[in-house]
């Protein structure tokens, strides 16, 4: 090759490096927002699909306004409301945590140990101090909650658009992306479509089983008059995500708080809500909706979602765990394409992550 082709090329290479470095410094604030677009407009393309064949003359663009609006009315505006109401029961919870009155978290914890103490004369709880800590915590951070959360409407709504024109214009992008990569076209194919199916095993299986196990043990909390449901019921979710703990986290402290205020009857009723219909939830939605696709670990799939959170914001807990999907379903793809040197298998012979 020539001097001045090679010059050509650092110079054009380069040149094609720094753009994109820009592009990334350009793109890097709204990622999350992207991404989260990216993996709606991935769960949701069977039912643009369907849209698709009832519009007139088969119209892209009202198709994936259709979407988008159902996709905002049946998810996006449901889960605002329910951060909405949680935001306002994390508030309720912190005025009972600054109070020593006795309809206060203060009193009840009192009458545990002191319950506890007849058995166990040692038992001491500390609550007031722990309480103390954990309300100078609360009111530290309440400035940076309340922007955070501006800052998530301000994502949601740039995901909203996205999913729009994600909808409309999706496959002429991945068409593109197929065109410069160096793999052969049909292999590329098959790559996309398993990430695919990989962003709906984990958004369909662990997140939605923990998602509706939540629900379970909020309507639970709600029936037998446990405090601030709402805030416990999101609780319970994180819990089922977390291998050998499950939503115990929240219905166990529940039931001991229910029992040491004296409703026995609620407590007992509490036990058996958390025995019988969320652990039924468990054992027979759970294998129906991640027993055929074999997805991560539980445990991963909490690391995912703790530093989903931590990275993204409230997006995360969705954006984590899809993330860290796509990055094991690419390990798999580079073992078996590159290091064994064998063409990527098809999709109907597959496994999922």
């Amino acid at each position: 090759m020539k001097i001045s082709r090679v010059v050509e090329y650092v110079f054009f290479f380069g040149l094609l490096a720094a753009a994109g470095y820009m592009v990334w410094l350009i793109a890097m604030p709204f990622i999350s927002a992207l991404a989260l677009s990216a993996i709606i407009v991935t769960i949701c393309h069977p039912l643009y699909d369907r849209i698709l064949l009832r519009t007139p003359r088969k119209s892209k663009t009202l198709a994936s306004l259709i979407t988008t609006f159902v996709v905002l009315l049946l998810v996006i505006l449901p889960l605002i409301l329910i951060f909405s109401v949680v935001a306002k029961e994390m508030v309720r919870f912190y005025q009972e945590l600054s109070t020593n009155h006795e309809i206060g978290l203060q009193h009840s914890y009192d009458i545990l140990e002191a319950k506890v103490q007849v058995y166990i004369p040692n038992f001491h709880l500390d609550a007031k101090q722990q309480i103390q800590i954990a309300g100078d915590w609360l009111l530290g951070n309440i400035g940076t909650i309340f922007a955070s959360t501006v800052s998530t409407l301000f994502l949601l709504s740039l995901s909203i658009l996205g999913s729009f024109y994600f909808f409309r214009d999706g496959k002429e992008l991945m068409q593109l992306l197929i065109k410069v990569s160096p793999l052969p076209d049909s292999e590329d194919e098959i790559i996309f479509e398993r990430m695919a199916r990989a962003v709906r095993a984990v958004a369909t299986g662990t997140l939605l089983l923990a998602f509706i196990q939540g629900t379970a043990a909020t309507i639970g909390f709600l029936i037998f008059g446990v405090p601030h449901p709402l805030m416990w019921g999101v609780l319970a979710s994180l819990g089922a995500l977390m291998p050998g703990i499950g939503t115990t986290i929240a219905t166990g402290p529940a039931v001991i708080y229910l029992f040491a205020t004296g409703q026995t009857v609620m407590a007992i009723g509490m036990l058996v809500w958390a025995i019988l219909v969320v652990g039924l939830v468990d054992n027979l939605i759970g294998p129906y909706l991640i027993g055929r696709r074999n997805n991560m670990h539980p445990f991963i799939i909490l690391i995912a979602v703790l530093g989903g959170i931590n990275l993204f914001g409230p997006i995360g807990f969705i954006v984590g765990p899809v993330i860290v999907t796509l990055f094991f379903v690419l390990l798999e793809i580079y073992n078996q394409y590159i290091i064994q040197d064998r063409p990527v298998p098809d999709i109907s012979e597959s496994e999922n992550i």
